[in-house]
C-alpha cells in the first residue's frame, strides 16, 4: 500500500511541467520585497497627507514584519494540512487584497493593508524554501540562487520607482503603491494552474514527519538568530537610508537612487553564494566575509558626510554583504535538514522569532534619532547587529542538522 502511495507520488512528480514551476515560482518571488521596500521612498509624500511622526513612519515599515513574526510558526502546519500551492495560492489572494486596501480611507487602511500584505510575504517566505527541497532536491543552490535574484531585483526597482512613478508621472504614492498591486494580481493567475499538484504535495508533507521539535534545536536557534539580525540590518536600511542621506545632503531623488544602487549590488551575489554555499562543507568563511564587508560598509556610512562617490562604495559594500548574509540564511533552511518539512519548520521557526527581532529594527531607529537628533547611536545599534552575525553564523554555518539522524525504527514509524 505504501509503495503504491510513493509510486504514484514520483509518477504524478514526473509529469509535473517543472519549467512552468520555475516560472511560477519566480512570479512569485517577484512580490516578496517590492509591496515593503516601495513604500520607504514614500514616506515624505505620506507625511504631507498624514501628521506623523518618525517614529510612526517606521512602524509603517516595521508592521510587514510583525506580520511575519505572528504567522510564520505556523505556516509549515498550515502546508502541511491543506498543501504547499494552495496555500502559496490564498497567499497571494491576501496580498492583492491588502494591496488594494493600502492606498484607500486614509491611515487605518494604510495600516490594515499593510499587516495583511505582511501575513500574505510572511507565508511567501516560509514555504518557499521547502517547496524548492521538494521538488529541485539537486538544485538547490542554483533555485534558491534564482529566486533571491528575482526577489532583491523587483525589491531594487521598487525602491528606484516608486518616487518617479509618484511625482513625475502624477500617480501620487496611492497610484505608485497599486502599480506593485498589479504585478501580484497577475502572479496570483500564473499560480492557479499549480493547483492541480496540491494534493501530491499534501501526501508527501505527511510522510515525512520527524518527530522532533525544531524549538528545542541548538542550531535552529543560531540559524533563527542569524536571520533575525541580517533582516534587521536590512530593513532599517530600507526605512531610514533615504532620510539619513537626505540629512547628508542629498535630495530626495538622489537618495531614493543610492537605495536602488544598493539593491541592484545585492544581485550578483544573490546568485553566486547560494551555489558556493551549496559546494563547501562548512559556511563560516562567507560568513566571516559577510560581517567584514557590513562592518567596513556601516563605519562608511556614519563617516561619509554626504559624499556620493564615498557614499555609493559603502552602499555597494552593504548590498554585497546583505546579499550574502539573506542568500546564506536561506540556505541554511535547507542545508542543515534532511527533508522539505524539516526546511519549512526551520524557516518557519526563524522567520517567526527572526523578523520579531527585525521588527524592533526600524521603530527603535527612529525613537533614537528623535531622542538624540543624530544617526549615529543608531548606526551604532547596527553596526553591533553586524558584529554579532559572526557569532550566530558559525554555528549555523558548521556541520550537522537541526535535528539528529533517525534510526530505522523511527523511519518504520513514521512510514506508518
Amino acid at each position: 500500500m505504501h509503495k503504491t502511495t510513493i509510486d504514484s507520488i514520483g509518477s504524478s512528480v514526473t509529469r509535473r511541467n517543472l519549467a512552468f514551476l520555475v516560472f511560477c515560482i519566480l512570479f512569485v518571488s517577484i512580490n516578496m520585497r517590492g509591496p515593503i521596500t516601495g513604500l520607504s521612498p514614500l514616506l515624505e509624500l505620506m507625511r504631507q497627507d498624514f501628521t506623523v511622526s518618525n517614529t510612526m513612519a517606521g512602524f509603517l515599515t516595521t508592521i510587514p514584519l510583525l506580520a511575519f513574526a505572528l504567522l510564520s510558526p505556523f505556516v509549515a502546519k498550515l502546508a502541511g494540512s491543506y498543501g504547499m500551492e494552495k496555500i502559496i495560492f490564498f497567499a497571494m489572494v491576501i496580498l492583492v487584497a491588502g494591496g488594494w486596501m493600502r492606498p484607500f480611507g486614509g491611515i487605518s487602511l494604510l495600516i490594515t493593508g499593510t499587516f495583511l500584505t505582511g501575513l500574505a510575504i510572511a507565508v511567501l517566505n516560509v514555504i518557499l524554501p521547502g517547496l524548492i527541497k521538494r521538488e529541485f532536491p539537486l538544485r538547490i543552490g542554483i533555485m534558491t540562487s534564482v529566486y533571491s535574484i528575482c526577489t532583491n531585483v523587483f525589491a531594487a526597482i521598487a525602491s528606484a520607482l516608486s518616487l518617479p512613478l509618484a511625482v513625475n508621472l502624477g500617480l501620487g504614492w496611492q497610484g505608485s503603491l497599486l502599480t506593485w498591486t498589479v504585478l501580484a494580481m497577475a502572479s496570483l493567475l500564473c499560480w492557479i494552474p499549480q493547483l492541480r499538484h496540491n494534493k501530491v504535495a499534501k501526501l508527501a508533507a505527511r510522510s515525512h514527519t520527524s518527530g522532533h521539535s525544531v524549538w528545542r534545536s541548538p542550531i535552529a536557534w543560531k540559524i533563527t538568530f542569524f536571520m533575525g539580525l541580517q533582516s534587521m540590518i536590512y530593513y532599517v536600511s530600507i526605512a531610514w537610508l533615504p532620510d539619513i542621506l537626505q540629512e547628508q545632503g542629498m535630495s530626495r531623488v538622489q537618495s531614493g537612487y543610492m537605495l536602488s544602487l544598493m539593491q541592484f549590488s545585492m544581485l550578483p551575489f544573490n546568485f553566486i553564494i547560494p551555489i558556493l554555499a551549496a559546494r563547501l562543507k562548512t559556511q563560516r568563511v562567507l560568513v566571516f566575509g559577510t560581517v567584514v564587508l557590513y562592518l567596513i560598509a556601516l563605519f562608511g556610512i556614519m563617516m561619509g558626510s554626504g559624499h556620493m562617490g564615498w557614499i555609493a562604495f559603502c552602499l555597494i559594500l552593504l548590498g554585497i554583504a546583505g546579499a550574502a548574509a539573506f542568500s546564506l540564511s536561506m540556505m541554511f533552511f535547507n542545508l542543515r535538514t534532511r527533508t522539505p518539512e524539516q526546511a519549512t519548520e526551520v524557516s518557519g521557526m526563524a522567520q517567526s522569532v527572526g523578523y520579531l527581532l527585525a521588527a524592533c529594527g526600524p521603530t527603535l531607529f527612529g525613537i533614537l534619532h528623535d531622542a538624540t537628533g543624530t544617526w549615529t547611536i543608531p548606526l551604532t545599534l547596527l553596526v553591533a547587529a553586524a558584529a554579532s552575525l559572526l557569532y550566530t553564523g558559525f554555528g549555523a554555518g558548521s556541520r550537522g542538522y537541526i535535528y539528529p539522524e533517525p534510526t530505522n525504527d523511527q523511519n518504520i514509524r513514521t512510514i506508518d
